[in-house]
């Protein structure tokens, strides 16, 4: 995230989605608090379920696949 924090839900997803990584359907990981803080973490995985997205949380991050791809564990 930037250094200027949102000030609304809309922000934060502007910001989200805007970012390289989602733009080209990389992988994004933010903090589970200050996703809980901005936006609420239920409309938060609302959203990427809307979207197709795969969310995991670990280590108190969320670890966003932002493209419909199958993910592998491999280890």
């Amino acid at each position: 995230m930037s250094a200027i924090q949102p000030q609304t839900p809309q922000q934060f997803y502007a910001e989200f989605f805007a970012s390289r990584a989602a733009r080209n359907g990389e992988v994004i990981r933010r903090k589970a608090s200050d996703v809980d803080r901005f936006v609420g973490t239920e409309a938060f995985l609302a959203e990427m379920k809307r979207r197709g997205f795969r969310v995991y949380r670990n280590a108190g991050q969320f670890v966003v696949f932002c493209n419909r791809e199958p993910v592998q564990r491999l280890v």
